[in-house]
């Protein structure tokens, strides 16, 4: 398969495995990936599983058309990817082999070899001329071990990825799910554990100009990279990807699933847009890890066990706890003939856990739901879907009871040019008369929704809560909406002046019209009225100092000298600063970086 002009696949399909890495079930089979770059050297890009040699070499020969290797380069020392370097070695003994030294100490260990005569030690920012084209060496550390590199052909703009933005299948199978879903599982089962690692290795990405990734399972990516990198995105900064509840469940005799049944059924009636349930003792255990990362909410439900939870329900929570399970509300549904315990012991087990809102309200069955226990689920319920109900009323509100939400915080305000929505994030809201009641909006005039507001007059500000991850930020934040689509491929909700309600991670919001506009040099104030107004949760608003905090992830600058943004944590290295350095991830000027002590 040509990649480009000068990059050819040679990989191998595996549809004779039944557990990937002896745990996950692959019915579409499984994809070892590999590549040959064709110039005045040639390099091939990993090697693949130890079942596959000869058929691997005969890919190699048959795009070499007679050619030689200069040089194997391995990314990954997984014996996925690497168990035949060794026959690769022998095959070509003129080839010379490239890696990192924690790679040449694991080739030692796994092979008996670490190819002291033959090899290529590279590192963070090397290179490796083939020609015309250049490989980049990009250092990945426990994406997802230590000793990995990613590579980027900076001449056809081709990352070569190594685990990442793999997925579970073959590839000659085509996938009747999309990219989407057994990609996730696959992050969340292997990689999920390292999500600040694989936040640190798309913040290097971001500076490069990629046009395809090639990984080391799954399809090649081409096109539009736009979805892949926000998926990853999402996952690795452990933010919902949905809107929804996932319910996990272990039962006995029957009694804890039609509880979990019956909650189901009110959660729908309640308008949350997906409610998915498993049982952990007969589904895929992996698959139930994927759903509750994908979405916002999680109910346990479980038979108290010996004193315990079920065994099932403990090894869930532990797969959760062991990927850093965080940012999410989580619910318990418990059942004990004479000691229930399960509450106590589940919420225990997240007790290293951060970021995670505990439901108010506890089910407690014993042996069988009652008139008491189903009450409880019913509280339950009203207590999950408080949000959704509160967004999808059809009449027009005004609960001032909203404005208790405004404080020295977050908001996005959302505008519409008349063409397409727009949303920015501001601090600057205040309530600042209350007969009548007035709002104040401040807007940065550079940016583009304080034009909007001139012109249109009206406004909706939504009151950002604690749950509200970084992507929130970057990605109202970090792109302007005269030149992003902002809320490309989402389902959103309007309130009756027309503009978008998040969806999500907001305790409130408020529909304002423009009464009278203050220039204030850099930035506008709006004076608003409020035509609508609605609470949507019981959750926290989002200050700035609880982003600082919590939120904004943590610069990497150890050992490192220059400046960071202090918007998003950027790491420009060098002694100067440029006055007019535009950070590539936020778009802040040299203004908000601050010198690395």
């Amino acid at each position: 398969m040509e990649i480009t002009k000068d990059i050819r696949y040679v990989g191998v399909d595996d549809h004779q495995v039944d557990l990937f890495e002896g745990q996950y079930v692959v019915p579409l089979g499984m994809a070892y990936n590999s590549y040959v770059i064709l110039d005045e050297k040639v390099a091939v890009m990993d090697t693949v599983e130890a079942h596959f040699t000869h058929e691997w070499l005969d890919n190699i020969t048959n795009v070499l058309d007679g050619r030689m290797p200069d040089y194997l380069v391995v990314q990954h020392m997984e014996p996925d990817h690497s168990s035949n370097i060794n026959a690769f070695m022998k095959t070509f003994p003129q080839a010379q082999i490239v890696s990192s030294v924690k790679a040449f100490a694991m080739m030692k260990q796994f092979y008996g070899n670490d190819f002291e005569d033959r090899r290529v030690v590279v590192k963070e920012g090397d290179q490796l001329v083939l020609g015309s084209h250049v490989l980049n060496f990009v250092a990945a550390p426990m994406v997802h071990w230590p000793e990995v590199i990613v590579t980027y052909d900076s001449t056809d703009k081709v990352l070569f990825s190594a685990d990442g933005f793999g997925k579970f299948g073959a590839n000659d199978v085509e996938d009747p799910e999309g990219w989407d879903c057994e990609a996730r599982r696959y992050y969340f089962g292997i990689v999920g554990k390292y999500g600040v690692q694989v936040q640190n290795l798309l913040k290097k990405a971001a500076g490069l100009d990629i046009r395809t990734i090639c990984p080391l399972h799954g399809p090649v990516l081409s096109g539009d990279l736009s979805h892949y990198l926000k998926q990853y995105d999402t996952w690795s900064s452990y933010a919902a990807e949905d809107e929804g509840i996932f319910i996990a469940y272990t039962s006995v005799y029957g009694n804890t699933k039609k509880a979990v049944e019956k909650l189901a059924e009110l959660l729908k009636a309640k308008g949350c847009p997906k409610v998915s349930v498993a049982d952990l003792a007969r589904d895929d255990m992996p698959e139930a890890v994927e759903d509750a990362f994908r979405y916002n909410k999680l109910v346990l439900a479980s038979t108290t066990y010996n004193a315990d939870v079920f065994p099932f329900m403990r090894t869930f929570i532990e797969h959760l706890t062991e990927r850093a399970y965080q940012n999410r509300t989580v619910a318990f549904v418990e059942n004990g003939s004479w000691a229930p315990m399960a509450a106590k012991v589940m919420k225990g087990l997240f007790e290293g856990s951060k970021n995670l809102t505990f439901a108010e309200n506890v089910v407690h069955i014993k042996s069988a739901l009652d008139e008491k226990s189903e009450a409880e689920l019913e509280a339950l319920a009203d207590e999950l879907c408080a949000g959704y109900e509160a967004l999808a009323k059809p009449v027009k509100e005004t609960d001032m009871k909203a404005l208790f939400n405004i404080g020295y915080g977050l908001y996005v305000v959302t505008t519409n040019d008349g063409k397409k929505d727009n949303g920015l994030i501001v601090n600057t809201v205040s309530q600042i008369a209350d007969n009548p009641t007035r709002i104040a909006v401040g807007i940065n005039k550079a940016n583009y929704s304080h034009h909007i507001v001139q012109q249109t007059g009206k406004l909706n500000v939504n009151c950002l809560s604690v749950e509200a991850p970084f992507s929130v930020f970057k990605q109202y934040g970090f792109q302007s909406g005269r030149t992003a689509d902002k809320f490309a491929g989402m389902e959103v909700t309007r309130s009756e002046n027309g503009l978008i309600v998040l969806p999500r991670y907001i305790n409130a919001y408020m529909s304002l019209k423009v009464e009278k506009y203050l220039d204030m040099e850099s930035h506008g104030y709006f004076i608003c009225s409020i035509e609508e107004a609605k609470v949507i949760s019981k959750a926290e608003t989002m200050t700035y100092t609880y982003y600082q905090k919590n939120v904004k992830p943590k610069p990497q600058t150890e050992g490192k000298k220059g400046y960071v943004c202090k918007i998003c944590g950027y790491i420009y290295e060098g002694d100067v600063l440029p006055d007019d350095f535009i950070c590539p991830l936020c778009k802040h000027g040299a203004a908000d970086f601050e010198p690395i002590k």
